[in-house]
């Protein structure tokens, strides 16, 4: 039987608000002023009013902000953030809203991990003078469809996620611990908590994709890859600005994980004694756009479900919160808007894994939040790593370097499990030269490999979608297919000495595509026409294509474009 156990840590909520653009605000120094002209003046006043200050939510400057922006890159030079007592920031938020040139005006919930916690003790064990080897314990390793299949991966060159940065954004870590020694970077932004809550999860979260090869301990998914940290806490952190700092450290083909969640609209943004309604934190403006910043970037976010047990294709989540921007939309259904993250939601492990058994291999747990938008799934029960001490304890007790668990739960132990995949498949794809999955490929293969989810009879249906276990077996070969053909995209005509432009767009980002412009119409003699192709990366998913083509010649000349895939 499950028991929630006490849950002590948690953020503080954040007072973010939203100027409109048209006024070109600008803080600094506890003053504002404007670059378009705009009356200013009673916002002026309310701040001087009630002695707060705005602060640029995302760091830098309002002008460097913008200059990143682009038609897929959002602008965050317009968001803020109010620091002031908490029982103040909901009626400053409603304030705020009456005023001219603000156009949102929200109170986030504090952020919490996304991890299902049971009371444990540790069991009476003669101690050795060096930890054990668990990884017989870490059945995530094994073959697919139980485990993700990793020991296969680490048998490829790169598969160990060799080449790859891995950032996890959330409270503290135990870098210091004798599995997390090798390939890290510690914490490279914000401000680790003290919480020991905080650092067991964070120590738990890395020992599954960044665990040290030894033969002690447990083992990471990607132990090659290069793993840090950055933190929500500090003076001036937020979870959207650590995204956006983690993604400015990155490199395309990197990884974020989002090990966050927050109570959602389902109790009016309440805290609850358990996580009920608990979602995934894309759903507040400031963090989905820091998520788009960094997809638009090239860098792969990783980001859990939640644990609130909820429908996320719920009619509930249509309606737009009090103080958010009129323009906001429902980002758990991706034909509104899609932040580009792969989310990840909480299965079962195999029966008898650890002597339980939490329901069919791969169903969807009951604290696991469903619905379209969840990509695939990794363990939500039973993970053996790092941290916590409730399956070992070195010699000394009190020494958290020789902690280990197996019992890590949540969404908070389903997300690094995928992140590992992604890691050991981006090391493969590296370690062969070829371009690393960019995040819509990603997310597609996720959603077309890997191991299906299952029913849990009577209540625990697979219609509620969690996605698939990956199969990095299926998931390597997949992103390492390759195939090519050639063809004719369009035909046209040009006068003499005319210039002319086609465009043909949809294309996959991730295809080599070569084009050829060639007459049709013979003329020897000397060339007749010469082209240049333009390319435009419309979304992170497909580019679009200009070919601009110049008849060089006194006569009309006849056309056709034709293309090459080398790869894809």
């Amino acid at each position: 039987m499950e028991q929630q156990a006490t849950r002590n840590i948690s953020s503080e909520r954040e007072l973010i608000v939203i100027t409109e653009e048209s006024i070109g605000l600008r803080s600094a120094q506890a003053t504002i002023s404007s670059t378009t002209g705009a009356n200013i003046a009673p916002l002026a006043s309310f701040l001087n009013a009630e002695n707060i200050v705005l602060t640029l939510l995302f760091g830098e400057t309002e002008e460097k902000l913008q200059a990143a922006a682009s038609a897929i890159t959002p602008d965050l030079s317009t968001y803020y953030r109010v620091q002031a007592n908490d029982d103040r920031l909901d009626t400053l938020a409603e304030q705020l809203l009456q005023i001219d040139g603000v156009a949102a005006a929200y109170v986030k919930p504090a952020s919490e991990p996304p991890i299902w916690l049971e009371e444990s003790s540790v069991a009476e064990e003669e101690i050795p003078a060096i930890t054990p080897d668990f990884t017989a314990r870490q059945g995530y390793l094994d073959s697919a469809p139980g485990g993700i299949d990793a020991r296969y991966a680490w048998t490829q060159p790169g598969g160990g996620g060799a080449g790859v940065n891995i950032i996890d954004i959330e409270g503290a870590w135990r870098f210091s611990h004798e599995d997390l020694l090798q390939n890290q970077g510690g914490v490279v932004g914000g401000v680790a908590s003290t919480d020991i809550g905080w650092r067991n999860h964070g120590t738990a979260v890395i020992g599954e994709f960044g665990g040290d090869r030894n033969t002690k301990g447990i083992t990471g998914i990607s132990p090659d890859a290069h793993v840090s940290a950055v933190s929500i806490f500090g003076p001036e952190t937020s979870s959207a600005r650590a995204i956006r700092e983690a993604a400015d450290k990155l490199r395309p083909g990197d990884i974020i994980l989002l090990e966050l969640h927050r109570p959602g609209p389902q109790f009016n943004f309440a805290g609850r004694a358990d996580q009920r309604g608990y979602i995934a934190i894309e759903w507040w403006p400031d963090d989905f756009d820091a998520i788009r910043y960094a997809v638009s970037k090239g860098v792969i976010v990783v980001e859990a479900a939640g644990n609130g047990a909820e429908n996320l294709d719920d009619p509930v989540y249509e309606t737009r919160p009090a103080g958010f921007p009129t323009s906001w939309l429902n980002p758990f259904r991706r034909n509104n808007r899609d932040s580009g993250a792969v989310v990840v939601g909480a299965g079962a492990p195999p029966p008898g894994t650890h002597g339980n058994d939490h329901g069919p291999d791969r169903s969807r747990l009951g604290f696991s939040n469903w619905g379209a938008l969840v990509d695939a799934q990794g363990w939500g029960r039973e993970v053996t790593t790092a941290g916590y001490g409730d399956y070992h304890r070195g010699e000394n007790a009190s020494n958290e370097d020789e902690w280990y668990t197996d019992r890590f739960s949540g969404t908070s132990s389903a997300s690094p499990i995928v992140v590992g995949a992604l890691a050991s498949t981006q090391g493969v794809l590296k370690a062969r030269g070829r371009i690393p999955l960019s995040p819509a490929r990603a997310r597609e293969l996720l959603r077309h490999t890997g191991s299906p989810q299952q029913d849990a009879l009577p209540d625990r249906l697979r219609t509620q979608r969690i996605g698939n276990r990956p199969n990095l077996r299926q998931l390597i070969a997949t992103a390492l297919q390759t195939n090519s053909w050639i063809g004719v995209q369009f035909t046209g005509t040009l006068q003499a000495n005319q210039t002319g432009r086609w465009f043909t767009f949809g294309w996959p980002a991730h295809w080599h595509v070569v084009w050829t412009v060639v007459p049709t119409s013979p003329q020897s003699g000397a060339p007749q026409i010469e082209w240049k192709v333009q390319v435009e990366r419309a979304t992170d998913s497909h580019v679009t294509y200009w070919i601009n083509v110049t008849n060089l010649t006194a006569s009309t000349v006849n056309i056709e474009g034709r293309f090459a895939v080398l790869g894809w």
